[in-house]
């Protein structure tokens, strides 16, 4: 099965997200706006079990985290995503790299830059207009993150919750 480990950020901000990307991000049906900390890896039904047991112990480990989101910003020209970009506070780092070793030791296939996705598979001129109309408005915002989501792939594409992994608050 297919899992992936993300933060999902408030519903605040996930409303605010999710009005443009009704328009402008093919993935909008598929998944919940979001912070990808782990990208999404195969593990068996017998491997997921240990692996949730590592999750437990990085979870009591790990502090609630701030989310600083800073402005709108995009990954072209390597690819056409428009994002909100969240500043990569040593908490967010350091939640990325215990995700990264151990049991779950695979190397990322992009550096990470922390953001909510607002807009992808655009074509050139789209990208470009709706990332000029987003860059001026403003969408600083901070919040603390309280949990992580461990999330697993259902046949459709849509992705959905497997377990959630509260910060700094495990008992297992």
């Amino acid at each position: 099965m297919k899992y992936g480990i993300v933060l999902f950020p408030s519903k605040e901000i996930q409303d605010a997200v999710n009005s443009y990307r009704k328009r402008y991000d093919t993935n909008y049906a598929l998944i919940a706006p979001h912070v990808t900390i782990k990208s999404a890896f195969f593990a068996t039904d017998e491997e997921i079990k240990p692996i949730v047991q590592e999750l437990h112990k990085i979870a009591e480990d790990t502090q609630p985290i701030k989310l600083n989101i800073q402005k709108v910003s995009s990954f072209s020209p390597v690819n056409k995503v428009i994002y909100l970009k969240i500043e990569p506070t040593k908490q967010l780092l350091d939640l990325h790299s215990k995700l990264h070793s151990g049991i779950l030791d695979e190397k990322p296939e992009y550096s990470f830059v922390p953001h909510i996705t607002v807009g992808q598979n655009l074509s050139e001129d789209e990208h470009s207009d709706v990332l000029g109309s987003l860059q001026m408005r403003n969408f600083e915002h901070e919040e603390t993150v309280d949990r992580f989501h461990l999330l697993y792939q259902l046949e459709n594409g849509t992705w959905t919750v497997y377990d959630t992994f509260l910060l700094g608050k495990e008992c297992n």
